[in-house]
């Protein structure tokens, strides 16, 4: 069976002249064209050949020696090569390439950026991509609690978190409450693994361990404090999202960082405000 946007492995049933034609002896009308300048070397009928299948400019099944960077149901980062009224077009290793319509983009992609899309056939034959990647991602992760891993983001909710792709294929979740900073779906973060679910799923973080975590805090909250003139105008008891906004840390994280720096006497704390001693 010819299957497209699938590598597989088809017999030469006929040569011609223009290239040779491939498919199964059970179902010899069933042919794909492979053509001329993609045949190797030597090839003659009763060979077997690795192929992809791909549709031509006219819409006609036609089989390519060359590999692409994703089959059907795989997700890989391509990169966006040109954007027109019909959508964009990637770059998926082939002489064709692959359309992104607009509607199966969840942020407008631009010339030059990456994007981490999943391969389907769309209504109407043909193949397209998707930036909608969830339902293709992998629970099959080799990691564990603790381990530090890439991921990508490709959806945000607001009240769920972050979605990631772990090595761009495995189901990755960083929860709201673990989010600090603005992210945004394309980018790329370093996280640490802290629960791996009963499905396979991660849930992730983007800090450290609280213990491992305080020296950069501390560090950070110093620096704020610099940026204020040595004067931070607000103290531990702030509302959350203040300390959010800020410094991107949570309240619980801040206050560690605070209590630490008041037991090394670098700080004084007031009802509104935390001096740098000396100031």
């Amino acid at each position: 069976m010819i299957e497209l946007g699938k590598v597989q492995e088809l017999e030469v049933l006929r040569e011609k002249e223009f290239g040779v034609y491939l498919g199964e002896k059970e179902d010899a009308e069933a042919s794909v064209l492979l053509p001329k300048k993609q045949v190797p070397a030597g090839t003659k009928t009763g060979d077997r050949l690795r192929v992809f299948i791909y549709k031509d400019s006219e819409d006609r099944l036609i089989a390519t020696a060359t590999m692409p960077k994703l089959q059907v149901g795989e997700t890989a980062l391509l990169k966006v090569t040109d954007v027109s009224k019909i959508g964009a077009f990637l770059d998926m290793g082939l002489e064709k390439e692959l359309l992104l319509p607009f509607k199966e983009q969840n942020h407008k992609v631009r010339v030059g950026e990456e994007c981490l899309v999943a391969l389907y056939v769309d209504k109407s034959g043909r193949l397209a991509a998707t930036t909608k990647v969830y339902s293709y991602m992998n629970s099959n992760a080799p990691y564990k609690k603790d381990d530090w891993v890439e991921c990508r983001v490709y959806e945000i909710n607001e009240n769920l978190g972050a979605f990631v792709a772990v090595d761009d294929k495995y189901y990755g979740l960083i929860p709201k409450k673990e989010l600090f900073s603005s992210c945004h779906p394309g980018e790329a973060l370093k996280a640490r693994v802290t629960k791996v679910r009963e499905d396979g799923k991660l849930d992730l973080s983007l800090r450290d361990k609280a213990y491992l975590q305080m020296d950069t805090d501390v560090d950070l909250v110093m620096k704020v404090i610099d940026e204020f003139d040595g004067v931070l105008p607000f103290s531990d008891k702030a509302d959350p999202e203040v300390i959010k906004r800020e410094l991107g840390l949570s309240k619980n994280a801040f206050k560690r960082a605070v209590g630490h720096l008041l037991k090394e006497g670098k700080i004084e704390i007031t009802e509104k405000s935390i001096k740098r001693k000396g100031k």
